[in-house]
């Protein structure tokens, strides 16, 4: 088994509500995402992939379809926090993600994970497992979800 690690960035809003500082109040950040994939090498004669885990295009195509895209520059919200819901909606057309948790970086890095297991395993590569999501909310504050 060998891994690899593919690095995204996207833009997004949040605001954690009962937060007793700065973070209470709506803001945004430059998430950086890193998805470390497992799996055995493609060694089929011929495959464009063959001598990797996963092309690492793929990995970002992927990504992006399933997570990314739907996050980048969105506000990221916890259904309770409904009075900041309520302000959201009265915005035309605005790009609002709605969670059942309050959206710390550790949370978020939880649901990147349950998404992104969901495409990458089983269904690329040979024995392709989503091994680690990493989660950068600042260049000095991350959150890892990691399979045991």
């Amino acid at each position: 088994m060998q891994t690899i690690t593919r690095k995204l960035e996207f833009d997004a809003g949040h605001r954690i509500p009962d937060h007793r500082s700065q973070c209470r109040n709506l803001h945004g950040h430059r998430y950086v995402l890193e998805i470390t994939l497992q799996g055995d090498l493609v060694d089929v004669e011929g495959a464009p992939d063959r001598g990797m885990v996963m092309d690492f295009a793929d990995v970002k195509a992927l990504a992006m379809e399933h997570l990314v895209n739907k996050w980048d520059h969105a506000f990221i919200v916890y259904e309770g926090d409904v009075k900041v819901r309520e302000f959201l909606q009265t915005l035309p057309d605005h790009k609002t993600v709605v969670l059942d948790r309050i959206p710390t970086v550790e949370n978020l890095a939880a649901v990147a994970f349950n998404i992104l297991a969901d495409v990458y395993d089983a269904h690329y590569g040979v024995n392709l497992k989503l091994k680690r999501v990493r989660l950068f909310e600042t260049p000095n504050c991350w959150a890892d979800v990691e399979r045991g």
